[in-house]
């Protein structure tokens, strides 16, 4: 099921989607019908089936949901256990069409495309995302003890456009991440990678391992295509892409 939120009756509503339309889940956001269907035990693809409206609307995705925290992990092969930082709140989340930030003290904020997962209680895997992890590479380059100043600021986080339950690629051996970034209307960088889905159990223990991550949570994987050497400069073009979960196009802008 392909799950995120619209703007509905004035404010961010749950919705299941169907590319271009939506059926909306009144009186609840993402985040929200999550924590029923926890406290419910209920599936969270049959609790938004039942409590969504029949009929679609036409609609544009807003930020997936508001993520009640967000970490990102990351390793080495052969490392005893993976890399793992807290990334921020909703508070440094932006959704499709909005900005990503340049950090104004950092000369090389970078664009980091990654597949990003959902969590339920207990670091149950409810489904994925797309995800900008937006980096101040040479303020982590200058002291990786500057990390936090690196990877958390405003708008340092993009995710979108919508979640895809983890039942419709429970197959999948790998999920292909595009990235495409654009200049003055000119391609500057363009790749594309397989992103193998084994690895993300482990990556999740160990994020759980005596830290009780609520559900409504976003891990961020990084196993997305790397960009290279790309700082980005304002009014710059990201996409994000994948075919089962659509687009994440954000345009870059300094933050204070």
């Amino acid at each position: 099921m392909r799950l995120g939120q619209i703007k509905w009756n004035g404010g961010p509503t749950a919705a299941i989607f169907n590319h271009t339309s939506a059926r909306p889940i009144p009186d609840y956001t993402l985040c929200e019908l999550i924590s029923r269907a926890e406290k419910q035990g209920a599936g969270l693809a049959e609790l938004a089936e039942e409590l969504s409206i029949p009929k679609p609307v036409p609609a544009e995705p807003l930020i997936p949901l508001q993520p009640r925290e967000v970490w990102a992990s990351y390793g080495e092969p052969g490392e005893a256990r993976p890399r793992i930082f807290f990334k921020g709140t909703a508070r440094v989340c932006v959704g499709p069409g909005q900005s990503i930030g340049i950090r104004a003290d950092s000369r090389f904020t970078a664009p980091q495309p990654e597949l990003a997962v959902v969590l339920g209680a207990n670091g149950r895997l409810l489904g994925y995302t797309l995800a900008n992890d937006v980096s101040a590479r040479d303020i982590e380059r200058e002291n990786p003890l500057y990390l936090a100043q690196s990877k958390t600021f405003q708008a340092c986080c993009a995710l979108g456009p919508i979640m895809i339950t983890a039942d419709e690629i429970a197959d999948s051996p790998a999920l292909t991440v595009s990235c495409t970034v654009t200049r003055h209307g000119e391609t500057i960088f363009s790749g594309d990678v397989p992103t193998p889905l084994a690895g993300v159990a482990r990556m999740v223990e160990f994020l759980m391992r005596s830290n009780p991550v609520p559900a409504g949570s976003v891990l961020l994987t990084g196993t997305g295509v790397a960009s290279g050497e790309i700082a980005l400069e304002a009014g710059d073009s990201v996409s994000i892409r994948m075919d089962q979960i659509g687009e994440l196009r954000n345009s870059a802008a300094v933050v204070g």
